[in-house]
């Protein structure tokens, strides 16, 4: 299972909730299918949000890839990256979803590129897991010999008692 940036993961749960949110309880596809449908619209134009989720909400059902893993590749960095790369990496079906995402990757190619990724995480949650940045995680490896501005007796060293000297040396 790969790692991916914990944005990534963020944003993958974030799409969940949106098209969860989109789809209401009970599921009204009709609905859905409308705000897809305006979404991928706007984007073909070449105007549309941007934002990586409300692409990555018009790509999510069309949008396919033929290698999914080399896309979980590139999702180790949320900023930096290879747009042309994941936009190689993905495809859609011939009409408008195609000529949208040749309008994402030529008006919007950055968020473009993290939209895809996130489409591609939300697809395949199977083949990802999100890093583990929690503070337990952290300490894991922690000797916890770093000086912490305290002697054996657990009293303030004289250099750590200095960063809150007020008085200063005059």
């Amino acid at each position: 299972m790969r790692k991916v940036h914990h944005e990534f993961a963020y944003q993958s749960r974030e799409l969940e909730g949106q098209i969860e949110g989109i789809l209401g309880d009970p599921p009204d596809r009709k609905n859905y299918k409308m705000m897809v449908d305006a979404l991928m619209s706007e984007y073909a134009s070449g105007g549309g949000i941007e934002d990586v989720n409300m692409m990555a909400f018009a790509l999510v059902d069309v949008i396919r890839f033929a290698n999914p893993k080399a896309v979980l590749a590139e999702a180790q960095e949320y900023d930096d990256g290879d747009p042309a790369r994941v936009f190689a990496l993905a495809e859609c079906p011939e009409g408008e979803p195609a000529k949208m995402l040749a309008a994402i990757e030529r008006n919007f190619p950055e968020i473009g590129r993290q939209a895809i990724i996130t489409a591609c995480l939300h697809k395949h949650p199977r083949l990802w897991d999100e890093e583990d940045t929690s503070l337990d995680q952290l300490a894991a490896n922690d000797d916890g010999d770093d000086e912490d501005g305290y002697d054996e007796a657990g009293e303030a060293t004289d250099d750590f008692a200095q960063m809150f000297d007020q008085e200063g040396d005059r």
